[in-house]
């Protein structure tokens, strides 16, 4: 509404990021849900919490994030999309290690659609809390 123009194409960026990324709905929700507990984004976490629920994500991973904790028990691909997230999002970089991990999980394509998804959800997070969207 206040700049049409440039949420235009940010919504043709979500599309992709959300719906066709290279590690699929499960995982990109998972991202999503990384990053709006790093940016204590309320609306991003309501919304998203019971999709990554329907999507495979568990309870107790889902209630571990929320807490800010590293769950406990992660399939691989899911420790790897999480440890790149939170390395990603608290340190503003990544480590040799995780990079290499996350490469062999994913690929190229995938990590940087993971990547991605951390940046848009960022974006989208700052846009909210700055406008104070409410829940």
């Amino acid at each position: 509404m206040r700049s049409p123009e440039l949420m235009g194409h940010v919504q043709r960026i979500g599309e992709y990021l959300r719906f066709r990324s290279a590690i699929g709905a499960r995982l990109t929700e998972l991202a999503i849900l990384v990053t709006a507990h790093e940016w204590q984004q309320p609306v991003e976490w309501a919304i998203h919490a019971p999709i990554a629920e329907r999507e495979g994500i568990s309870p107790a991973t889902i209630a571990a994030i929320a807490t800010g904790e590293r769950p406990g028990l992660l399939a691989d691909d899911e420790a790897a999309v999480y440890d790149l997230c939170t390395e990603l999002q608290r340190r503003r970089c990544v480590s040799d290690a995780t990079w290499a991990r996350a490469i062999a999980c994913f690929g190229e394509a995938g990590v940087v659609d993971l990547i991605g998804i951390n940046g848009y959800y960022a974006m989208l997070a700052m846009l909210m809390n700055a406008a104070r969207t409410p829940a």
